[in-house]
């Protein structure tokens, strides 16, 4: 096993760091990875699953989906409905209170709707990225670099990251999507908060970007801002300090958030909030999808089953200030993006490490 699996490395002193052009200070510690590779999904659940007032909450579903997506028709061929497509989701930390967006979250997703499956492949936030053409710096720095230098580009931070990790990947990507940590918490407190059990006293305080991790071990009801502390912690400088949190322990909170979500919507108040949940969505995403494909995608995929994604995280070895990833590692998930773009995932990797375990 890697020693990457271990634990994440500690952050980095972004209180050294000029912040960019236009923005606000950084803060010093940005949290780990959330579950924004199935954000959507939980949404469209929720919409295609509420019954009786699945009308209303199409109409809301559709008004988002028209203010997120970009205009444009799809030709028939290249509808999601019909031909495989390949996709970046970046989670970025942007938040009201620090105004940074760092990629904490780096997912490259390939969906092929005659198979009715996809593959997931997460990137470490702190990949040494090297690449010619590009500047040697962490992976999760490029995205607010390019969105600082638009104007003068002229060129989308969004292409820019699709052009990048196409390269990077070898793989042709399609769309790029971008979530922000405010959208996680606007789902939750729309639909009424969060059942979870803590698995451990959580203590971490960062008064540069008003970070008050304080969550003690037991069942809670936890609000939009508790529920964000609970799947970012990582480490605590409290005295006495609690036990710090390793990736997998992270991931394992991450899929209980977000099976108690699920759970959520299959309520009255639940399926109400669902509508103010869709509605979040569009304040905080944006992507090159067009409103169009947006719609093929719920209509190719929304039975999908959790039996049917394959989430392979990619690993490697820390370094400070940087993670080497492993290159075997790499290659295999790379080929298990064209794998499932050509149809011919293996049957036995639907069945192994899945997002929805």
């Amino acid at each position: 096993m890697s020693s990457y699996n271990k634990g994440l490395p500690p952050r980095d002193d972004r209180s050294k760091r000029s912040p960019a052009k236009g923005s606000k200070k950084p803060r010093k510690q940005s949290g780990g990875k959330t579950f924004f590779k199935v954000l959507l999904t939980i949404l469209i659940v929720a919409v295609l699953g509420a019954g009786g007032v699945a009308g209303y909450l199409m109409l809301t579903l559709n008004d988002t989906i028209n203010k997120t997506g970009t205009s444009g028709k799809v030709a028939a061929e290249n509808s999601a409905k019909v031909k495989p497509i390949a996709m970046l989701l970046l989670g970025t930390d942007y938040r009201p209170e620090t105004g940074t967006h760092l990629s904490d979250v780096i997912m490259v997703i390939a969906m092929n709707p005659k198979t009715k499956s996809a593959t997931i492949v997460s990137l470490p936030r702190d990949t040494r990225f090297q690449m010619k053409g590009y500047r040697t710096n962490k992976l999760n720095s490029f995205y607010p670099k390019f969105l600082a230098a638009e104007k003068k580009s002229g060129i989308s931070a969004k292409e820019e990251m699709k052009t990048m990790l196409s390269k990077y990947m070898d793989l042709p990507l399609d769309y790029t999507t971008v979530l922000n940590f405010q959208g996680f918490r606007d789902v939750v407190n729309a639909l009424g908060g969060v059942d979870v059990t803590v698995d451990a006293d959580m203590c971490y305080v960062d008064k540069a970007d008003g970070t008050n991790i304080n969550l003690k071990k037991g069942a809670q009801h936890l609000n939009g801002d508790k529920a964000l502390d609970y799947v970012r912690y990582r480490k605590s400088n409290c005295k006495p300090k609690t036990k710090p949190s390793n990736d997998f322990e992270r991931n394992q909170r991450q899929n209980e958030v977000l099976h108690a979500l699920i759970d959520q919507t299959k309520s009255l108040n639940g399926v109400i909030g669902a509508g103010k949940a869709i509605e979040s969505i569009g304040d905080n995403m944006t992507t090159d999808l067009e409103s169009e494909q947006i719609k093929n995608i719920i209509a190719a995929y929304w039975s999908i089953s959790k039996e049917n994604v394959t989430f392979i995280p990619v690993t490697g070895d820390w370094k400070s200030p940087y993670v080497y990833i492993n290159d075997s590692e790499l290659n295999k998930a790379k080929q298990a993006l064209k794998d499932e773009l050509s149809g011919t995932k293996p049957q036995s990797e639907g069945q192994g490490n899945q997002s929805g375990k």
